[in-house]
């Protein structure tokens, strides 16, 4: 309650307020059921949180599982410092920081019955890391993230180990993405890409794809009180105007994460004025992928050329009105936890103010090369078939055309897409990368060390891979920072996947949605939605 006038009308307002308070206890300030209704901008490709590398389907898959570890879902900030208990119930390291010990939770069950014990964490680790049985796991994204694990051991049923090569401080951030789902050992990985059996607060009922998805309230859950809700359910609407509609007349009750552009957000409070709205950084990446081993695009001045010729700032304009972070591969400050010092930054190829310079230079390299106005480069350019891939697409094409280089858009599907990008199959791509944690093991180590799966544009430099061992076993986190400075330098000097904005976007709830929060670092790590309950 805020009161805007006198200081007796705050006190008096205080005091109402306190009494409100005190007549309500704490189990009954919370409503139990109802149903969240959400829509879904897109297809799934699959029902496996550990083999896909999309908020296509963590949105609304997260809530089947639980994490050894989690991000706290009411700070808004994602650290090391915000890590909370999950599956564990607390953990440690060792003397020499290559031992990381959880002691887990007793009485857990799976939404099959079967009971979960330490085994679960060890052969999930294990199938990460290419050491137990994993021949029907068909994609493994993350496995770059755990170069350093040797193994998990179990001691008894409530205790593993994660063993280290070396220490990575990095590893409980790491554990708390929702990407790092723990699966039960006697659930064939088939099954997981369909009918998923996870511990979490809701149980998976259905996927009817293209259409919905529903999950029903787990009423074995170990936290026994929650969830709140009784049911999620899920419809996928492909057009964006008729999802903005769709939420403003009151159909759904939380838009999909970062769906919301800056002009719809100003149609959407015009609409319906009493939803509560959010701008924020996403911790989601636009960035151009060259295919560098394709001619001519193995010729490194062509990527430099291509690099100078992106004007960011109107990117940042006529995409998001300005509130977009220009930056390399970490989200820059004050969001980001890694991000680079603003006037070290402004030296970096193509980050410096005067666009017109760059342009300039970009174009002298391209006319050595032999190519001007009469004499373009043809390509085709190819992206996801949603607005947030295919609007920063058309302004790519624009740029690239002032240097030469004439660009036809490619559209594909989410399944297409996914696949050509695994497959490497493609020249010219206008991606948009999310970054699950704000750490440089999940970031730069996922997109640009020489062995990830993916490392979508195939860049290799052993100096960036030695760098990226380095900092990883870093224990001091500012020298950690200026290692990854240097790293950043070199990716954006190779024209290595070049970023042109570290977007925001707005996220939109009814005023009856209680306890649920955006993170500023993050979009995929707050979508279990197990504190969620409806005040209606």
């Amino acid at each position: 309650m805020r009161a805007n006038s006198s200081g007796g009308l705050k006190i008096a307002s205080l005091a109402l307020l306190a009494l409100a308070l005190s007549a309500v206890s704490p189990a009954t300030a919370q409503k139990k059921g109802g149903t969240l209704r959400l829509y879904h901008n897109d297809n799934p490709p699959s029902t496996s949180l550990l083999e896909e590398s999309t908020i296509a389907s963590v949105m609304p898959f997260a809530a089947v599982f639980n994490n050894l570890v989690v991000f706290d879902p009411a700070k808004p900030h994602e650290s090391l410092e915000t890590v909370i208990p999950d599956l564990a119930e607390s953990w440690s390291w060792d003397s020499t920081n290559t031992k990381l010990t959880f002691r887990l939770r007793q009485g857990v069950k799976w939404h099959d019955g079967q009971p979960f014990t330490a085994k679960d964490v060890q052969c999930t680790w294990r199938m990460l890391i290419g050491k137990g049985d994993a021949k029907d796991f068909h994609r493994n994204p993350r496995k770059v993230w755990y170069g350093k694990l040797q193994d998990v051991s179990v001691n008894g049923d409530y205790e593993a180990t994660f063993e280290l090569s070396e220490p990575q401080p990095s590893l409980p951030v790491l554990l708390a993405s929702a990407f790092s789902a723990v699966y039960p050992c006697h659930v064939p990985q088939a099954v997981m890409r369909t009918k998923p059996v996870g511990t979490g607060p809701f149980k998976f009922v259905e996927f009817k794809r293209g259409e919905s998805i529903r999950l029903v309230r787990n009423p074995d859950y170990f936290k026994k009180d929650r969830p709140y809700l009784d049911e999620i359910a899920v419809r996928t609407i492909d057009n964006r105007a008729t999802r903005m509609l769709a939420f403003a007349t009151g159909d759904y009750d939380i838009t999909f994460p970062s769906d919301v552009s800056v002009p719809l957000l100003k149609d959407i409070k015009a609409r319906a004025p009493n939803a509560i709205c959010e701008m924020i950084t996403t911790g989601v990446e636009i960035n151009l992928m060259v295919n560098r081993v394709n001619p001519p695009f193995d010729n490194p001045d062509i990527r430099k050329a291509m690099s100078l010729a992106l004007d960011r700032k109107a990117f940042n304009t006529i995409l998001m009105e300005g509130t977009a972070r220009l930056g390399g591969a970490m989200l820059p400050k004050p969001e980001g936890e890694w991000g680079m010092p603003a006037e070290m930054q402004a030296q970096l190829t193509g980050y410096g103010p005067d666009s017109e310079k760059n342009l300039t230079e970009a174009q002298e390299i391209m006319q050595k090369l032999g190519y001007s106005d009469t004499k373009p480069l043809p390509i085709k350019i190819q992206t996801r078939n949603l607005p947030t891939y295919r609007d920063p697409a058309v302004i790519v094409a624009d740029q690239l055309k002032k240097i030469y280089i004439t660009g036809e858009l490619d559209i594909l599907d989410t399944p297409r897409w996914y696949a050509r990008l695994a497959k490497k199959d493609y020249t010219i791509g206008l991606n948009v990368t999310g970054v699950s944690v704000d750490d440089p093991d999940g970031n730069i180590v996922e997109n640009y060390s020489c062995k990830s799966e993916r490392n979508y544009t195939q860049y290799c430099n052993a100096e960036v891979d030695k760098l990226l061992a380095a900092q990883s076993s870093e224990l001091d986190k500012e020298k950690r920072k200026k290692m990854v400075w240097d790293i950043e330098r070199i990716l954006v000097e190779d024209a290595a996947r070049p970023i042109i904005l570290h977007s925001s976007a707005g996220n939109c709830w009814q005023p009856y949605v209680r306890n649920f929060k955006p993170h500023d670092n993050s979009q995929y790590n707050n979508l279990r939605f197990e504190d969620v309950w409806l005040d209606k």
